[in-house]
């Protein structure tokens, strides 16, 4: 303190001085909890992707097995598919066997998370999940959506292992699409593609 600056003058510059230094620690203090929260961040995200990672690591480790086994199953849905027409009691009892065996089979795989893609005749094609193996007039399902499903498709916890084979309506077909989602439909019909006979009769008996 020089000796010309009075008491109360002295006491500003100190009270100037404390709230200076009190806000130099304020905004310290907030960098310091802005970085710890930014580290707190970081640390969780680094913890939930190594979480995420081990448990696709663990579900997808059976894609392989899983993929093998489907073999197993279309053996087993083609042998149901036309049974032997016998009386014999042991015929039947075999056939009950097999029977077993399929439902044992899926229940194994729906608890493992394997599920069948079997799209319903009118669903509408979705190359996500089906692949089209033949195309066909039809006069009750609409252009681009499935007639029949050839051999059914898999999936392992939503990750597709193998898409399900079907027969797809030819554009122009008749009937209404059940929609099931799967984005642009790449066999219905663009308006651009419509008959230049506008309003004319088509033979859907083809």
């Amino acid at each position: 303190m020089s000796d010309d600056q009075t008491p109360a003058e002295e006491l500003d510059a100190v009270a100037e001085a404390t709230l200076s230094h009190m806000e130099a620690l304020n905004a310290e203090i907030a960098a310091l909890k802005e970085q710890v929260l930014r580290y707190a961040a970081d640390a969780e995200n680094t913890k939930r992707r190594a979480e995420r990672e081990a448990n696709d690591a663990r579900a997808y480790a059976i894609q392989k097995f899983a993929r093998d086994l489907l073999g197993v199953a279309d053996t087993l849905s083609r042998a149901l598919t036309t049974p032997p027409a016998s009386t014999d009691p042991a015929v039947k009892n075999f056939v009950v066997g097999v029977e077993m065996t399929e439902k044992a089979l899926l229940n194994a795989f729906e608890s493992n998370g394997l599920k069948r893609v079997e799209p319903a005749k009118g669903t509408r094609f979705d190359p996500h999940q089906h692949q089209a193996v033949m195309e066909q007039p039809s006069d009750d399902v609409a252009g681009g959506s499935v007639i029949q499903t050839l051999q059914a498709g898999y999936e392992l916890l939503g990750r597709l292992v193998r898409p399900a084979m079907v027969a797809v309506a030819a554009k122009g077909s008749g009937g209404e699409a059940v929609s099931e989602g799967g984005g642009a439909n790449p066999y219905a019909k663009a308006p651009a593609e419509a008959d230049p006979d506008a309003g004319a009769a088509v033979d859907r008996k083809a």
